[in-house]
């Protein structure tokens, strides 16, 4: 039980790392948290204009809740995998560092699912492909995506890893609430895919 809570916390601490925030004030554009939407995360960074960096942020969201499932694993077994990925989703969503204020956990989540059952995870990063080609609307991409892994997960027989993308869904849904209550008026931001003209 021991080593179970301290993969928790261990995914808590790296999820809770705001790399957004610290790649933002590094590239000297001062805090994310007052640009765009206010969020932490890789689609607010990429509202500063700067491809790279919100490239950056979108890699080691994702990583560190890749990591965390990963070391836990090596740690804890597939238990402490799951453990530890739910706690990087909570560092991200609400790290104390911040307020309890972070990011919408989309690429964490993405990065703990491939993670711990890498099939899940694909068919996820599939999905997301699929309704941003489809609707144009990132948050409703994302929001297709992890609502539907729970049950991709059960449908590949791991409870374990369902509940965790159950867990993850509801968080990744509360902190969309915003975009939920756009999506709903049909005032919801399409994602630009105008070409620049030759």
């Amino acid at each position: 039980m021991t080593v179970l809570l301290a993969c928790a916390a261990l995914g808590y601490l790296l999820g809770s790392i705001p790399f957004g925030l610290v790649l933002t004030r590094m590239a000297g554009l001062g805090d994310i948290r007052k640009i765009g939407s206010g969020n932490i995360g890789a689609t607010n960074v990429l509202r500063t204009g700067r491809k790279g960096l919100a490239a950056a942020t979108l890699i080691l969201d994702s990583g560190k809740g890749a990591i965390a499932a990963l070391l836990a694993l090596v740690l804890a077994g597939p238990e402490g995998a799951v453990l530890a990925g739910g706690g990087a989703m909570l560092g991200h969503t609400f790290p104390v560092w911040l307020g309890f204020k972070g990011g919408k956990g989309v690429a964490t989540a993405l990065g703990v699912l491939l993670a711990v059952a890498w099939p899940v995870g694909a068919i996820a990063c599939l999905t997301w492909l699929a309704a941003a080609f489809l609707f144009r609307i990132s948050s409703l991409s994302a929001l297709t995506a992890l609502g539907l892994s729970p049950a991709v997960a059960y449908l590949f027989g791991d409870l374990r890893v369902a509940a965790l993308a159950l867990f993850i869904a509801v968080l990744v849904y509360i902190r969309h609430a915003a975009n939920i209550r756009r999506l709903l008026k049909g005032e919801e931001p399409r994602i630009n895919v105008r070409k620049k003209a030759a």
